[in-house]
């Protein structure tokens, strides 16, 4: 059984629908990755899901159970947790500070997920009483990601993980999200670099007018003339 599924999703703004029938499954081992052009509904689908946006139609099961339009601290409870693109780290707090905030749910003694989090993102214990703010953009996305796993997430939502980075942060992040992801959190990411990103994706979806154009693996989809051609800025 997949880990997550969202059947023919259908949601917008304002009673102007952006989401037209998303399709999305993935095991609880996978990476998946959302790709698109502008305008697509690829954020919005991850909003769908973690309960920012309403679904109008069709149906989202997680775990086996069905949490359609369930608030968001429920599902950070089932087992979801979500870093948006933007003002996702608390800038005048420190980095320990921040990963602490990511815990407010827990009543035990979370520091070993503070280490793991450490494991994960070396620098950050570096900087670990230095504000967030006063970070890198790459190094503000590691706690933010790491403020995200201190709930030991099942699955992880990042919207545009590599927005606005180096190419060397836009690596680092991609090699710490693969890493991650084989120490057991599934991972579902909507992503601009579409080529990397596919690279490293087990199962990929391409919308396109808030509908699914293409699904396969991250593979099948890169060798895809027609996906290439139209999505991913050329040729082969």
């Amino acid at each position: 059984m997949a880990l997550l599924e969202m059947n023919d999703i259908h949601g917008g703004y304002g009673g102007t629908n952006i989401l037209n029938g998303i399709d999305i499954a993935i095991d609880a081992d996978q990476i998946g990755v959302i790709v698109g052009p502008n305008g697509a509904g690829k954020s919005t689908t991850l909003k769908a899901l973690f309960g920012l946006l309403r679904v109008s139609q069709g149906s989202v099961a997680f775990g086996g159970k069905t949490v359609t339009n369930m608030a968001p601290e429920g599902l950070v409870r089932e087992g979801l947790s979500f870093v948006p693109q933007e003002f996702n780290v608390f800038p005048t707090m420190s980095v320990q500070e921040n990963l602490e905030m990511g815990a407010y749910i827990r009543r035990d003694d979370f520091r070993y997920l503070i280490d793991q989090v450490y494991g994960f993102f070396p620098p950050l214990k570096e900087k670990r009483k230095q504000p967030a703010g006063e970070l890198s953009g790459g190094q503000r996305q590691m706690v933010a990601i790491g403020r995200a796993l201190m709930t030991e997430p099942k699955l992880l939502l990042l919207d545009e993980p590599t927005a606005g980075l180096s190419p060397r942060y836009m690596g680092e992040i991609f090699d710490r999200i693969i890493e991650i992801n084989k120490s057991g959190v599934g991972i579902l990411m909507v992503e601009q670099n579409a080529r990397q990103a596919l690279a490293l994706a087990h199962r990929g979806f391409v919308l396109a007018g808030g509908r699914n154009r293409f699904t396969g693996t991250g593979a099948e989809l890169l060798a895809d003339p027609e996906v290439a051609r139209s999505f991913l800025g050329g040729g082969e």
